[in-house]
Order: C-alpha cells, then structure tokens, then sequence
C-alpha cells in the first residue's frame, strides 16, 4: 500500500511586515492561498528509509536531513518508509515548495497509517510556512506564521506564476527591508464577490518584501511588467520573498493563454497557470 498527497504551491496574495521579536523572526500579516499545481509526495512501507527525488526540478534538491520532507518523516515516527519526492515547483522560489512537501509529507504518513497528524507545535518546529501548508486552505497567517485564521471565502479565479530563473536569498531580502514596522491588513477583511472584487481590494494592500526582492533581483521587475502586460490580468504581484510571481485572472482561458503567452516569450522562466484552491485534495491511497 502507498500514499500520494499533493503538496500545492502556496501563494502570498499579500505579506506586510509589521515587526521584529528579540530572536530575529519576522511577524507578519499575510492573506495565503494556495493553487492547483505543486509536487506529489508519495510513502510506502519498506524495509529501510529510502528518500528519491524526481520530476523536473529534482536537480538540487537535498536528500539529506536538511530536507524537509525527510523532517517530516522523522516527525511522524513509525516503520521506515521509501518516500519519493515529484518535484515539479522550483526550489527556493517564494511559493513555499519545501513548506507544502512537508505538510503533504504528513498527510500522506497520516492516511497512509490511519493515525492523526502532530500537534500545531510539532508542525511549526518544522517551519513557520509548514502550519498554513498543512491546512492549504485560504487563511491569514500571522505571528511567525503560527496563528491562522479563516476568511471569507475566495471567488473562483485562477493564477499565472512566473519564475524568472533568478535566486533570492531570503535573508538578503529581510536585511535590505527599508522598515520592519509596516502597517497590518484592516482587521476585518471583505468578502470577495468576484475576482475583480478580489484583485481590487488586493491591490490596496502590499507585498512589504517586493520592492527590496526586486532591488536584489531586478528581473522580477521585468517579470511584474510581462504578467501585467497580457491580457486579462486583473493585478501582478510578488509571491513570498520571491522571485515567483504571479498575475490573478478570472477564468481559465484568459489564465491559460497568458501562460502560454509568457513561456512561449520567456523560455527560459518557469510559468504555471491554475486555479485557487478551497481545500486540498485528499491523499490517495494504491495498492
């Protein structure tokens, strides 16, 4: 028997910054979401712990116990397990790929077991994105990333994620922060009637780790310029501390051709088009 989850890519529609603790963390105020493409994480029972690494941005990716998934695992105790890792979400890139591979790394042990998922403190010992990533519903996260909180929900829209190719460290880009101190999201966020509605009131808010991400890594301006230039998108905006970005559509085929659009311009990037997701799907279990 063996266990796939899917492990979406998580998004930043919005991230302010709104302070500093004592030990460093950032706090934050941020609308998450999370879309319909990602790595698969598969475990099966075997007779030692096996960890593989495939798919088309495997090539980097650490097999030791750096890596999350292997995190995960050890967290979730048991039987060793061969695990194997599809990665098709570029590594380091803003939308949370080691975070979602570790919470759909538990899932997958869970379903796969029959028993519950660790404790919230367990799950944020991992990291502070792994918490929202297990949940994968919308949510504002804030704190470290270890108070979630339910919103309205999100209308039907989908995104085109763009990935330059670029690195950005993330501590470079928390260093070169102009402030730390920024303003939070109004305490009571609307209800989003339609994706105009939602890119609208989105575009009241900020992205706190754009603009110094972009002085590191000027491609992602360029990148904000493409995604905004193609037909049908509603609002361009920097995922997480980047490079991905994203443009926020109404409907598929507006989404679909402006991602055809970018990679046909931009072979050289990584572009994805895919809808908001409300929940994630349910691991799968095979013989």
């Amino acid at each position: 028997m063996r266990a796939t989850a899917f492990a979406p890519a998580k998004v930043n529609l919005t991230l302010h910054v709104t302070g500093r603790r004592d030990d460093g963390y950032h706090l934050l105020d941020s609308l998450v979401a999370h879309v319909g493409t990602g790595d698969d994480v598969t475990v099966a029972v075997a007779d030692g712990l096996a960890f593989t690494v495939t798919g088309p941005h495997a090539a980097g990716v650490p097999t030791d116990s750096t890596n999350l998934v292997l995190r995960a695992a050890a967290l979730m105790g048991g039987p060793p397990l061969s695990i194997t890792l599809d990665k098709r979400l570029p590594p380091a890139s803003g939308i949370g790929g080691g975070s979602s591979d570790a919470a759909a790394t538990l899932r997958a042990i869970a379903a796969l077991r029959g028993v519950p998922l660790p404790p919230d403190a367990a799950v944020l010992a991992l990291g502070a994105d792994v918490p929202v990533c297990l949940a994968a519903r919308p949510a504002r996260m804030s704190g470290i990333g270890e108070r979630l909180a339910p919103v309205a929900p999100l209308p039907p829209a989908w995104l085109v994620l763009a990935n330059p190719g670029v690195s950005v460290p993330t501590p470079d880009v928390f260093r070169a922060l102009a402030r730390r101190d920024n303003p939070p999201m109004p305490c009571d966020l609307p209800a989003w009637p339609d994706a105009a509605a939602l890119a609208a009131w989105l575009a009241t808010q900020r992205n706190d780790l754009e603009a110094p991400a972009r002085a590191i890594a000027p491609a992602i301006g360029n990148t904000l310029a493409a995604l905004a230039a193609t037909p049908g998108c509603l609002l361009a905006r920097m995922s997480g501390s980047g490079a991905t970005c994203f443009g926020l559509f109404a409907g598929a085929t507006t989404a679909q051709a402006a991602a055809a659009t970018l990679a046909a311009g931009h072979p050289d990037w990584w572009t994805a088009a895919a809808p908001l997701l409300t929940r994630p799907p349910e691991p799968r279990l095979t013989a």
